[in-house]
Parts: C-alpha cells; structure tokens; sequence
C-alpha cells in the first residue's frame, strides 16, 4: 500500500506542532518543569463541577440540540451583554462548540473556498493556517513587532488586504505575546474594514484575562463590526476548565446557521454535562475569575521582572498568561535556545517559531503554574544563562 498516493495532499502538508514537540519530550523526563502547555493549574470551581456531578446524577445524558442547550445559550448571550455589551439571539446567534477550537474550525469551514487569503497576525495561536490551508484557503500571515506591542495596526492589515481577502483573524489578547488591543486601536482597524467585504473570527478565548484597569474590549462592540465579526470564546482559561472541552461562538445569523450545520454532520452537540457545569459557570463564578486573574497578575510580575534581571528582555503582556521574552542576546536561535534548556536544565519552554516565522528569537513561557514552580524555573533559566556565557574551557 502506497500511503503516499493516498493521504490528502492539504493533511501531509501540514505541519505538526511546535507546542506539542517539546510538551512530548518533556513528558518523557524526570525532574522537568514544564512551562510549556497553556492549561490553568487551578481546579475547575467546585461549584461548576458539582452542577457537572448534580447533572449525572439527574441521568441529563443524552444529546442536546446541535446548536447547545437553550439554557446555555441564553447564559452566553446574557454574559456577552453584562461583561462586553455585546447582544445576541440566544437561539439564533449562538453556537456551543467543543472547545474553542471547534468553534475556529467551523467559522474557517463556513467562510473561506479554496483560493480565499486568511489574514493571520503572527505570532498566534498554532491553528488558525492549518485550519485555512484544509480549506484550501491561503493563509496570509501580518509580522506584529514588539515595538508595536505586539499589536496589529491599521497600516500593516491595509497592505496585506487583496481582492482574495476574506477573513482576518484577529487572535487578541494574544497567545503567545499577551498583546491586547484597546478600544482606540479597535477603531483603526475597524476603519480599515468598515468598507469591505471582509470578515473578522475574534478569537477571545482570554478575554477575561486581562490586567490593569482597562478590560478587554470586543471589536464586535465597535460601531460596523457586528455585522462582519464571529466572536469564538470558551470555558477553557477563564473558567480553568480545560478538560471540560467547551466552547463557543456568536455572530451574524447567516453565518452562525452555517457554522451549526458543519457541526451538526462532524460533532452532534457538545458534551452534555460540560454544557450543565457552564451553566453554572456563566451564572455565578464571576468571582473565581477574579481571583484566578489576581493570581495570573502576580505570577506575571515574578517572571516579567526575572527575565528582565537577567538580561532576556521582556515586553510586558497585558492579556493571556504568558510572556515572551527575547532570547538573541544568546546567540542562540529560539529552538536550539529550548532544546538546551530541556536537556541541559530541565525547563520546557516553547520556541517563538512555533508561532509563525516572525517569531524567531523569542520564547514563550506560560505563568499558568504555580509561584514556586516559576521561582525555581527562573532559578534554572538563570543558571542555563550563566554556563552558556562562560568562556570554554572555564569549569
């Protein structure tokens, strides 16, 4: 059997995961702190897992509509208004989705034909060209630049727009920066778009993840953006409810009554009992997301600083629980940087390449674990830093 004859063109040519590579060895050492998976340490909030167990008990076991229980899609819309004054039709405008990244696959699924260009700002989230290239879409990547924060601007999106555009991606607060866009660049890039045919995915699945006193601002909620954005969140970061594979997404009707139809003939519906628990979630853990973002807040000060200190400058992240700090000053390139911590220290963090080319020269590191964990990996990366430096020959 010739395998090579017979595998899809668009699968082969994918290539697998920069995250999951160094996630893999790591799993297989002694001694490794791993700083590597974007997954909260926190426990999912009692309370949301004892409405799970209450909806076991109860025997609700069986398939939901394709689009998510009515209850849960009146509490997403009900949560979109009170934390982003965002309105939608709870029974039209709201899709449950398995995870977030469902909810990416099927808005791609549902917008681009083969042939259309996917704008992506890099670096991003792994998924979002694969998705687009299964499509037989183009995916178009946009170089955000730390002296811009990390952001998209209106000047960089206006070059990259072509007749083919049909979908920017707009992936804020951003994995791996924790970059977020404000309201005042919001509005450059909404009048960029206003005009066009082109439609935005808003991944905003660290929405609640945002520090200062400025919170995260949605660009559906910007005057001509409604109507062109597909808002995809989820459970997984807010909620620490990663394991619960819940997510979903808001938008227009017509685009929306598509997505449902993708996911109607590929999933069914949701997990039933992850769609109880979000239930709860939505209703009345506002409190525990302030206190899991206290804790992120913190651990964000310990590693921004400590890289700072050491010589591996740190831009500052405003959203998401990672950092990303600039590794050239080692005269290493990102991977063989992480391949010699991992072996040499035992400290799994993630090349900046595994986020798109423009990511060459940085890392990211996830402060979704616990203070003593990054204490003692800062201790490591410290010491790495100190035998890579040392003249050879020197003990």
């Amino acid at each position: 059997m010739d395998y090579n004859k017979i595998l899809s063109e668009r699968a082969v040519a994918i290539k697998p995961s920069g995250i999951r590579k160094f996630f893999d060895i790591a799993s297989e050492m002694e001694d490794v702190i791993s700083l590597g998976v974007g997954e909260p340490d926190f426990k999912t909030p009692w309370s949301i897992r004892r409405a799970g167990i209450e909806s076991l008990e109860k025997g609700h076991t069986w398939y939901t509509a394709n689009a998510g229980l009515a209850k849960l899609r009146e509490e997403i819309a009900s949560y979109l208004k009170r934390r982003f004054q965002l309105d939608y039709q709870p029974k039209k405008e709201v899709l449950v989705s398995v995870g977030g990244s469902e909810a990416i696959d099927i808005c791609i699924r549902a917008l681009v034909n083969p042939g259309d260009e996917v704008l992506v700002p890099e670096p991003s989230f792994v998924a979002y060209a694969p998705i687009a290239q299964l499509t037989g879409g183009k995916a178009v990547p946009i170089a955000t630049r730390g002296e811009d924060g990390f952001r998209l601007t209106a000047q960089q999106l206006k070059a990259a727009i072509t007749p083919k555009t049909k979908l920017l991606v707009f992936p804020f607060p951003n994995n791996p920066t924790g970059a977020v866009m404000r309201r005042e660049h919001l509005e450059e890039i909404a009048q960029v778009l206003r005009d066009t045919n082109i439609m935005v995915l808003s991944d905003e699945i660290y929405a609640e993840l945002t520090y200062g006193e400025r919170r995260h601002v949605s660009i559906a909620s910007i005057p001509g953006m409604w109507e062109r954005t597909v808002v995809v969140n989820g459970f997984s970061k807010a909620y620490a409810m990663t394991g619960w594979r819940l997510g979903y997404a808001a938008g227009p009707e017509p685009v929306i009554k598509q997505m449902t139809k993708v996911h109607q003939f590929a999933i069914m519906c949701a997990p039933t009992t992850s769609q109880y628990a979000a239930i709860e979630a939505l209703a009345n853990c506002d409190g525990d997301i302030e206190h899991m973002r206290d804790e992120y807040d913190m651990r964000r000060r310990l590693l921004v600083d400590g890289f700072n200190k050491m010589g591996l400058t740190c831009f500052e992240p405003e959203g998401a629980f990672y950092v990303f700090p600039c590794i050239q000053s080692t005269g290493l390139t990102s991977d063989e940087f992480c391949q010699k911590l991992l072996y040499s220290q035992k400290v799994a963090v993630i090349p900046g390449t595994a986020f798109g080319a423009c990511g060459e020269g940085f890392v990211r590191v996830s402060y979704s674990y616990s203070i003593d964990h990054l204490a003692e990996a800062l201790k490591r990366i410290e010491r790495f830093l100190q035998e890579e430096t040392l003249p050879d020959g020197q003990p």
